[in-house]
């Protein structure tokens, strides 16, 4: 049982990276699409390459959503509408209308004229009322036809026979005037004002009603195909009618009820291809970059990306799909190489975009374009800290995707009329969206405990608190890493390695000295030395120690993992020779080990360089008259001895590279010293 437990806690690392890969599999096969996958791909515009193709199964023909919408369009513009017609209002006005003759006509004239005037109010009032008065004018156009619901009746009208409120004085003026009323027209004119009232109304809620309920009825399909029919044959060009059959049957196989076995079957599938995926991923880091295969927290946070934007994507095509462009999916690639490198983001790029072709509509359209603009994204952005650089490389990649989705166009309708200004849109938005790296950088980096360049740039402010502190307490060794940093930047720039990194790393990699600064030669300002009055064992334990106090400074102020690997293999596993050759003189069984640091030595080109500058900086302090040959003999012998005694080992970094860093620090030590060529007398 102890044995067990003991091979669990020792492959505990394996067993993690096992139970990420099957939960990252699981999701991303949940996230698929469910149905059939339709085997062929419809290349409109160009000619079948299969063989004959036909019908399997009976399925209806789809219209084509520019079919279905002039269809619909056609019922709007035909459909009539509904108004309400009021039937007692008619009754109640002119039941007014005869008080109000009472009221405004004088008892002389209603003597005489009673009748007359109550005949004539009664029919006008009649007439209007026919159809209706509506209180809103011109509506419609006066030939459009309309239904007229009374109770439960509803008779078709032309529009221009209701009256409209607008029109009813200039009606009333002619019918006074056509009845000889002329010298009662203000009378007759105010009892119809005081009286009449609109009765008829515009029904919105009948009239939509109907309008859905047509609309609801529109068929969707047109025609069926037969089984055992010949949809296409091969070499025959796919389209006009051909396309839309074929689109169809996609339809129509991709929509299917599958049986609980098809089902299964169908996730069996999709399994082993996310896990194929996935697994060459992995792979690829354990062959290329086992560094991070070895890191479960990054190989994490590269499999929780692909997640990220499996699902994202995923939502939107739920939501509409014609927004699938919106998803900003260069994002994976640019923020995979700010925190490791552009190789690995671009292979996880282009699996993650195989992935997705599962789930989005034509497929190889919509990969080739993703992968096109990764690898643009690869190719442009460089030094991401860079504001402008990220604003530039958005534009950049706007543009690709533009272009590539307006040739796939004119390849596929032999036309530019087709082309939808709403997609070049989503191309923008996309864009933007992308500009969203920053802020998502920022907060990858306080989840993961990962380090980019932004904030490196930001750690590599000389006025930062703690290098602040440094350049207060330990003078001397501020100087000295500011020497430093210029010396291994030049040196990383030389041979492609992080010069940000190595910058930082150099400025930090001293701070342990703050603790006893007074011990280390470049902060003694005075003749006195504190190392007199040590013995040679303990000078050379507090020169070590400087390496323990800065891992623990570091970690006090919080700074990255990264940075704090310059501190631990500045020094490697060197000895301090000075001291442990004044302790030979006194015991010559002195023993080396007493006097060696800790380690580790170098792991990274960086911190090679690092070591490398550090040492020649130092030593180069003891020059006296300092020549052109001195300084080359000098750095040699550094550099050599170092290389001699293994320190480069684990550095991955060649010889080609360490020869050309030495060409770096002997032009530039010769710039400081400012040395010039020796003219002859």
């Amino acid at each position: 049982m102890s044995d067990f437990i003991n091979k669990l806690y020792k492959n505990q690392a394996l067993f993690y990276k096992i139970f990420l890969f099957v939960l990252t599999s699981i999701l991303i096969v949940y996230l698929l699409p469910k149905g059939g996958k339709f085997k062929y791909d419809i290349p409109k515009g160009k000619p079948w390459q299969y063989e004959n193709l036909y019908a399997p199964f009976d399925f209806a023909i789809l219209k084509t959503d520019e079919e279905v919408a002039a269809e619909k369009q056609a019922i709007r513009d035909s459909h009539i509408p509904y108004y309400d017609y009021d039937q007692k209002i008619p009754d109640r006005v002119k039941e007014e209308a005869l008080q109000e003759v009472h009221t405004v006509f004088p008892d002389s004239t209603l003597s005489i004229y009673e009748n007359i005037i109550d005949n004539f109010v009664n029919k006008t009032l009649t007439e209007i009322y026919q159809f209706g008065l509506l209180k809103e004018s011109d509506r419609l156009d006066p030939d459009q036809l309309i239904y007229l619901l009374k109770g439960n009746e509803a008779t078709e009208v032309a529009y221009r026979k209701i009256f409209k409120q607008g029109a009813i004085r200039s009606f009333l003026s002619d019918e006074i005037e056509k009845a000889g009323f002329q010298s009662f027209k203000t009378e007759l004119l105010e009892v119809f004002f005081n009286s009449i009232e609109p009765n008829v109304t515009f029904n919105n809620e009948f009239t939509q009603k109907e309008l859905e309920s047509k609309l609801n009825n529109i068929s969707y399909t047109r025609g069926i195909i037969e089984q055992g029919s010949r949809i296409i044959a091969k070499g025959e060009v796919v389209e006009g009618n051909k396309y839309n059959i074929l689109q169809s049957l996609k339809a129509e196989y991709e929509s299917q009820v599958w049986s609980q076995s098809n089902y299964n079957w169908i996730i069996f599938g999709y399994s082993i291809l996310v896990c194929l995926a996935l697994l060459m991923l992995l792979l690829f880091m354990k062959k290329y970059r086992f560094s991070i295969f070895e890191n479960n927290v990054k190989v994490t946070f590269i499999f929780f990306n692909i997640i990220f934007m499996v699902m994202l994507t995923k939502l939107v095509v739920n939501f509409k799909i014609d927004y699938v462009y919106v998803v900003p999916l260069c994002i994976l690639p640019l923020t995979l190489k700010a925190f490791f490198d552009a190789r690995l983001g671009l292979f996880t790029h282009v699996i993650t975009v195989l992935l997705l072709g599962f789930i989005v509509p034509n497929s190889y359209e919509y990969m080739f374009l993703q992968i096109i603009a990764g690898i643009v994204t690869i190719l442009t952005v460089s030094e991401l800290y860079k504001r402008a650089n990220l604003f530039i490389s958005v534009g950049q990649i706007t543009l690709v995707y533009i272009i590539s989705y307006f040739a796939f166009i004119v390849i596929q309708e032999g036309e530019i009329e087709t082309l939808k200004a709403e997609v070049f849109l989503t191309f923008l938005l996309g864009g933007l969206a992308t500009l969203f790296v920053q802020p998502l950088i920022y907060v990858y980096e306080k989840i993961f405990g990962l380090v980019s360049d932004m904030s490196l740039l930001e750690l590599s402010d000389t006025n930062s608190r703690l290098l602040k502190e440094l350049a207060e307490k330990a003078p001397g060794t501020f100087h000295h890493s500011l020497n430093v940093a210029n010396l291994a930047e030049a040196a990383a720039n030389e041979i492609h390695a992080n010069s940000m990194l190595a910058r930082v790393g150099a400025l930090y990699h001293d701070i342990g000295k703050m603790h006893n600064p007074t011990y280390f030669t470049e902060n003694q300002t005075t003749s006195v030395n504190s190392h007199d009055e040590l013995s040679p064992r303990e000078s050379a334990q507090i020169i070590i120690e400087h390496v323990i106090k800065g891992i623990e400074i570091a970690k006090r102020n919080n700074l990255p993992d990264r940075v704090i690997d310059f501190i631990r293999t500045h020094h490697g596993t060197s000895t301090v020779y000075y001291f442990y050759k004044k302790e030979k003189e006194i015991n010559e069984n002195a023993s080396a080990e007493d006097f060696r640091y800790p380690g580790p030595i170098p792991f990274s080109k960086e911190t090679a360089i690092l070591m490398m500058c550090d040492s020649v900086e130092a030593a180069s302090k003891s020059l006296k008259e300092p020549t052109s040959v001195l300084i080359d003999n000098f750095v040699e012998k550094i550099i050599d001895k170092q290389m001699d005694e293994g320190q480069f080992l684990n550095s991955n970094i060649t010889f080609k590279e360490i020869q050309m860093v030495k060409k770096i620090l002997k032009r530039k030590l010769k710039n400081i010293y400012h040395l010039r060529i020796e003219y002859p007398e």
